[in-house]
């Protein structure tokens, strides 16, 4: 949405903007998932391709009596908190963020050391330490099953010493090592699924039927991780906190979720970013794959996770990312969704924007080939920050003399999904680089 534009509930009803005090009261409870893929609830059409949009919006609450305003205080300019849940200093803190870290800017002038420091501020502002738990990994033999030219499978291992998470892995027919892809799933406010969202499920009706409209929705009817392993890439899929097996969290849970993890000397986007490098590494050690040619790849919230997993692993060879991709400051503006907090928490480090932006992050994994789709119609990513991210990466990939290994495009025809044209273009660019 345009900045200063407050969203219709999703349905398309054409409401007028909601007032200053309604807006504060309600924002926090209000719930478009900017940094997810589309909303489980009523949602709109994206112009010129009739897929739904990604807004879902929690019904408002009654204003509590401490929500106006006190007569005097936060008052004239610069005061009190205004639309979009921002400081009326925001501005002020947006224009301060220099982003001192990134390559070009920062003092040092070798990439390796460069990459080691910016690597380590990341690592530093995840509050998660690194896990070295085996993985254990146990195949359900009764979960196994043959389908078209490659063969499904259920494993469980450790990705921290906290938690066994299931996933769904997917193994080509013929004689390996085969290459590989990681795929991370969205966000959607849509918990009851996540690595079903990409790989079809099987022996499970109920999954079966949520997971097929979700790709109906979002990836044109198809199943990204299967349509994968019949092409000859093995497949894992695993799901984050709060989908799937390990969930399912409730949209309006998500804030108070992350700020428990705080309490607790942990991190909610920290824990999701830790436990995918792991499930990276744990895909490029099994016999079946050849570890030299490991990529990963997601749509929206997977996106994010795709390049933010190249930065801070070695294990991923090249990443492809549909649909996340901006400059912060950006995005840090009224009427963006961003500002509605809860999914935000999955891809917030405490303190990293006084250090690095999101393509500053992603530079880490330069001069590796990386793929970044952009859709024209995406209200949740402005074209400007889009540009602004594409130009910073481009700059880094340049530098490294490594310009032709980066692969961005912008679809001005579509939304927020990830088309069969999409993913065939992403198919071909795996392909070419593994």
């Amino acid at each position: 949405m345009s900045a200063g534009t407050e969203p219709d509930g999703g349905g398309g009803t054409g409401r007028p903007p909601l007032g200053r005090r309604d807006f504060v009261a309600g924002a926090g409870a209000g719930a478009a998932a900017l940094f997810g893929a589309t909303g489980a609830g009523p949602s709109t059409a994206h112009a010129s391709t009739g897929h739904a949009s990604t807004a879902h919006v929690a019904p408002a609450h009654t204003a509590p009596p401490y929500a106006a305003p006190l007569a005097g205080v936060g008052a004239g300019a610069g005061g009190g908190v205004v639309e979009g849940n921002l400081p009326g200093f925001h501005a002020l803190l947006r224009d301060g963020l220099r982003f001192p870290l990134a390559w070009g800017t920062s003092p040092v002038r070798d990439f390796r050391t460069w990459r080691r420091t910016a690597r380590s501020k990341v690592e530093e502002h995840l509050l998660t330490e690194r896990d070295g738990t085996p993985y254990d990994p146990s195949f359900d033999e009764a979960q196994r099953e043959e389908a078209d030219g490659y063969t499904r499978e259920s494993v469980t291992l450790s990705l921290t010493r906290y938690e066994r998470v299931r996933g769904l892995l997917l193994t080509p027919h013929g004689t390996g090592p085969f290459p590989a892809v990681l795929l991370l799933h969205d966000h959607g406010s849509r918990f009851d699924i996540g690595k079903e969202k990409l790989v079809r499920p099987w022996n499970d009706d109920v999954r079966l039927a949520s997971a097929q409209a979700w790709a109906d929705r979002c990836f044109g009817g198809r199943f990204v991780g299967d349509e994968l392993a019949r092409r000859g890439y093995a497949v894992l899929a695993l799901d984050a906190l709060g989908w799937g097996d390990r969930g399912p969290l409730l949209y309006e849970q998500q804030q108070a979720l992350a700020a428990n993890l705080l309490n607790l000397g942990s991190s909610l986007a920290g824990l999701m970013a830790r436990e995918d490098v792991r499930a990276a590494r744990f895909l490029a050690g099994l016999d079946r794959v050849d570890r030299r040619r490991v990529a990963a790849l997601g749509f929206s919230m997977g996106a994010f996770r795709a390049w933010q997993t190249a930065a801070l692993g070695d294990d991923v060879a090249a990443a492809a990312s549909v649909c996340w991709m901006t400059g912060l400051k950006e995005v840090m503006v009224p009427g963006n969704n961003i500002l509605r907090g809860q999914s935000a928490y999955h891809m917030l480090h405490p303190g990293l924007a006084r250090h690095l932006d999101f393509p500053d992050v992603a530079s880490i994994a330069a001069p590796r080939p990386m793929l970044f789709f952009h859709g024209g119609q995406d209200t949740l990513f402005p074209a400007e920050g889009v540009r602004v991210a594409y130009g910073k990466l481009r700059a880094v990939w340049r530098a490294r003399h490594a310009g032709e290994r980066l692969h961005t495009r912008v679809w001005p025809e579509l939304g927020h999904v990830f088309t069969v044209p999409q993913q065939d273009e992403v198919f071909a660019w795996l392909d070419s680089v593994l």
